[in-house]
């Protein structure tokens, strides 16, 4: 089946609306471009230095709690802040120079969300029962945010390793909540919905029944949810993470399905180090209904991920030219990438020493 996809084409992506370009036969390349260095879990479970850790001093001069679980606070350096100066406001809403140089008030409510206390501590390493807090506190978090009647999305979010950004090693993730649906999900919905009034059906439960029935792009699939290497996919391991049952936000899941959440969490991050035996960086994102008060039969919840390694542990992904300028390109097959994503082992590479196995 691989064989028959080893010439350049391009796919549709029927979730963004939108083409990218495969081109198989550029693994063989020579490279001689940027060789990042290799990363590996940390030993350091407590860093005074840390400004994440319990106990610790932030920079705006908050006293984080002594916490031994999950811990979240509004972000000291927001992107998006609460309360908008009026003069603000007067700005940009009534300020246009014309109709193309348009700006309005951009609101919002940022939050960082500790996963754990051990510095040392990734997704990958910890336990099931311990995502099943973070999975816990994600819901909570949307649910008391989107409850907000300004707050039009609740964006929940992970950049794992400094390739991604993370300014801070300590397993912890962020949740922008804004008063606009962002550009991402905005652009899903329309896709979501033209699906449904088109055939009747969700585009998620069609696409995520036809991949577990070819397996040629499932990683894995518990009871309630299946990882797939995406039909569409842009970067080398990219995941799409999709329940298998319809539904539209983390409230709408069952205990035993967030438990299952959890489960494919851990396992296809355990992957994801085990793939190159590096601390393995990401973006991921779950995608949910908006919480603009509007109807959404059509949203279907999931998460994606969006790894830039390319060929091993120091080589990575760049969008450049071509991707930049033209449209998203990527060099091994989305099928290929779920084979060796499959062929990982479940148990990590670097074992913590606080358990026992």
């Amino acid at each position: 089946m691989e064989g028959k996809w080893q010439y350049p084409h391009r796919r549709w992506n029927p979730l963004r609306q939108s083409w990218v370009m495969v081109s198989p036969h550029r693994t063989q390349r020579p490279w001689q471009g940027e060789v990042a260095q290799k990363s590996v879990p940390s030993a350091v479970t407590y860093d005074p230095a840390c400004y994440l850790c319990p106990g610790n001093k932030r920079a705006s001069g908050d006293v984080n709690p002594q916490y031994d679980s999950i811990f979240t606070f509004v972000n000291d350096y927001a992107a998006l802040l609460p309360d908008l100066d009026a003069g603000v406001n007067a700005q940009t809403s009534t300020g246009a120079v014309s109709q193309l140089l348009v700006a309005e008030p951009a609101r919002g409510l940022c939050k960082v969300l500790c996963f754990h206390p051990d510095h040392s501590l990734t997704l990958a390493r910890m336990t099931q029962a311990e995502i099943r807090l973070v999975v816990d506190a994600w819901t909570r978090e949307y649910e008391e945010l989107g409850a907000i009647d300004w707050i039009k999305y609740v964006q929940i979010f992970e950049n794992r390793g400094a390739m991604m950004g993370a300014s801070n090693p300590h397993p912890h993730g962020q949740i922008w909540s804004t008063g606009f649906v962002p550009d991402e999900p905005a652009a899903e919905t329309v896709a979501q919905r033209d699906h449904l009034a088109k055939t009747g059906h969700c585009l998620l439960c069609d696409y995520v029944a036809e991949e577990i029935a070819t397996e040629e792009r499932v990683v894995f699939a518990n009871e309630y949810f299946a990882a797939v290497v995406p039909w569409w996919a842009v970067w080398p391991f990219e995941v799409l993470l999709v329940s298998r049952r319809h539904l539209g936000a983390m409230p709408e899941l069952s205990s035993d399905e967030r438990d299952a959440l959890a489960d494919a969490l851990k396992r296809l991050t355990t992957r994801y180090d085990n793939l190159f035996e590096t601390s393995f960086p990401y973006t991921m994102g779950f995608h949910q209904t908006p919480t603009d008060g509007e109807s959404h039969p059509e949203w279907h919840f999931h998460a994606h991920f969006y790894p830039p390694l390319l060929r091993s542990a120091t080589v990575r992904k760049f969008m450049v030219g071509f991707e930049m300028l033209g449209m998203p390109q990527r060099d091994i097959t989305p099928e290929s990438a779920a084979e060796r994503l499959r062929a990982c082992s479940e148990q990590h590479f670097w074992p913590r020493t606080d358990l026992s196995f």
